[in-house]
């Protein structure tokens, strides 16, 4: 199975193996809208700062495929404390993926992967 969901929300980690990259991506799209419906995240104090919800990633969704051990995407969306989400490409170094003013973060990440997508189902 190429294509590997994570999905991370504190201490508990869960992971689903894909071999198309359109179900992984569905998956990616159905566990992000699961952890925007969970309760918001509250204030946390950490010595002298503060961080409101809207700056604390409170779980995130990866994608990596299609290779299994040195996978060559690598990408994902962080769901925040107040339920906004942003989509990222990396995986050491993440850079945000842009989104135009109707776009969604799932939607984004669709976009940013369609080169790979037309590529696995092309013949050959």
């Amino acid at each position: 199975m190429p294509w590997t969901v994570t999905v991370r929300r504190g201490p508990k980690v869960r992971r689903a193996r894909f071999d198309d990259l359109q179900d992984a991506l569905h998956e990616v799209e159905s566990s992000v809208r699961a952890l925007q419906a969970g309760s918001p995240s509250a204030s946390v104090q950490a010595g002298y700062r503060r961080f409101e919800p809207e700056q604390r990633v409170a779980a995130r969704v990866e994608l990596s495929g299609p290779e299994r051990l040195l996978s060559s995407v690598h990408a994902g969306i962080d769901v925040r404390g107040d339920g906004t989400t942003e989509a990222y490409s990396g995986r050491v170094r993440k850079a945000l993926l842009e989104r135009s003013v109707d776009e969604s973060a799932c939607e984004a990440l669709r976009r940013a992967l369609a080169p790979r997508a037309d590529r696995s189902r092309s013949p050959g």
